[in-house]
């Protein structure tokens, strides 16, 4: 085993490495697998980018190096040198014929990995989050988030929208403190943001169309699959804009994202285990549901024996109900126009029926329930400190946010996504804890 070879061996990517076939690379990586056969060994390396088979027979190459591959162990690092070859046989259509290996860290065998190839449980796993995300699903799931959010910038930045940034400690809340986590701020009572859409509310009055996208907090003492205490959101908003334009927004949003995944993430989302026919149909239109109607639907089902639970006109919409509506739609469905009474203070009413507020939610297909929340927001002055006051609201805490509706207050609207929930959707996760690198849920922590 020798030395890597000079700089003219060009050091490439693993997903590049079908740009150099016929060609010797050198790839830098860690030992993912390794079979034997006889007097041929095939290790399997990875980089990050991807994985790639090589091929080393022992009357090829040196002793020394055939000898150090054999006894190599799982997730060693490496620099590998060897000339790629296709082959339709081998995973990913092609092979390195390798020539060098360069130990760089061997795992001990005294101290071996601890996630092997065999089925290891989910408590396991995520006591092991940190080793676990070097398997191909996992890196397959973080590269679509990386590109979703990239998509997300791109939707956006072209059309004009500015990036804002709110803060992530406020000294109110957004929809109630009832699931906020308190933060002690020198001398006074503060909280971490769950929502940056009441500032971002004051940089749409300066700059006509703006967006936020940071992390977000919400103290909900829930354990479902959808649920985490920290996530990432983005959320638009804009001057001028109504129920019916934000509608519009989302959905052109919405695709835009899928279809990028698509183009760019096809072979991931194959890794991962996809149906990729049903991303194929996220296209606009999408189906609009009214309040009223999805009421009616939900009581149909439940008189059919598929719900267990009668949904009463009035309240807002749980995982169940959310996950049934949605499962009946190929795309995601637009439920719009819900009782202002179970909706957040800064809503607008509907001015045909004041019971109701102009807001949407968009349930992604596939029982995924909501993946995007928006309204439009409340503009008159005195009805915004009305609703401050009903929901036992601090005024002066808000007195900021009253003075957009003081000075020059129009119609505008906004929504919000959930990084994480579109990602469990778009990769056709189970549960959420895939979709980040290191997930917060009630009672984890560590690592």
């Amino acid at each position: 085993m020798s030395e890597p070879s000079q700089a003219s061996i060009p050091i490439v990517n693993i997903e590049n490495a079908p740009q150099h076939i016929g060609s010797t690379v050198t790839i830098r990586g860690w030992l993912y697998n390794l079979r034997e056969s006889g007097k041929l060994l095939f290790p399997q390396f990875r980089d990050g980018s991807g994985v790639i088979q090589g091929v080393v027979p022992k009357n090829a190459v040196a002793p020394e190096v055939f000898d150090a591959v054999k006894t190599l162990t799982q997730e060693s690092s490496v620099v590998v040198e060897g000339k790629v070859r296709a082959d339709k046989r081998a995973p990913g259509g092609y092979e390195l014929d390798v020539s060098n290996v360069q130990i760089i860290q061997r795992v001990p065998e005294s101290d071996p990995y601890p996630i092997t190839p065999k089925e290891h449980g989910t408590e396991f796993l995520m006591e092991h989050r940190h080793l676990w995300l070097r398997s191909q699903r996992q890196t397959s799931i973080l590269r679509v988030r990386a590109e979703i959010i990239k998509a997300v910038r791109d939707f956006l930045d072209e059309r004009g929208f500015t990036l804002t940034d709110p803060p992530i400690i406020t000294p109110a809340a957004c929809e109630g403190t009832t699931t906020l986590f308190p933060v002690d701020y020198f001398e006074e009572q503060a909280y971490l943001t769950q929502s940056g859409q009441l500032y971002i509310e004051a940089t749409a009055m300066a700059l006509g169309k703006v967006y936020s996208f940071g992390p977000t907090f919400r103290a909900e003492k829930s354990k479902t699959r959808r649920h985490l205490t920290e996530f990432w959101m983005v959320e638009p908003e804009i001057a001028y804009a109504q129920l019916d334009d934000l509608m519009s927004l989302a959905e052109e949003f919405i695709s835009f994202v899928v279809q990028r995944c698509l183009e760019h993430r096809r072979s991931d989302l194959h890794t991962i285990g996809r149906d990729i026919s049903k991303l194929e149909k996220i296209l606009p239109p999408f189906p609009r549901l009214s309040y009223d109607d999805a009421v009616k639907m939900l009581q149909e089902a439940h008189a059919k024996g598929a719900l267990e639970t009668k949904f009463e006109w009035g309240g807002d919409l749980g995982s169940p109900d959310e996950t049934y509506l949605s499962a009946q739609f190929e795309k995601p469905v637009m439920v719009h126009r819900y009782p202002a009474k179970v909706k957040a203070f800064y809503m607008e009413p509907d001015p045909q029926r004041p019971e109701l507020a102009l807001c949407v939610d968009v349930l992604a297909p596939e029982g995924y329930g909501e993946i995007i929340g928006g309204s439009q927001r409340t503009a008159n002055y005195d009805l915004l400190v009305k609703r401050i006051h009903e929901h036992n609201l601090p005024e002066a805490a808000f007195k900021w946010y009253i003075d957009l509706r003081k000075y020059g207050s129009v119609p505008h609207s906004g929504f919000g996504m959930g990084i994480e929930r579109a990602v469990a959707w778009i990769c056709g996760l189970e549960h959420v804890r895939e979709t980040i690198p290191f997930p917060r849920m009630l009672y984890k922590l560590y690592p």
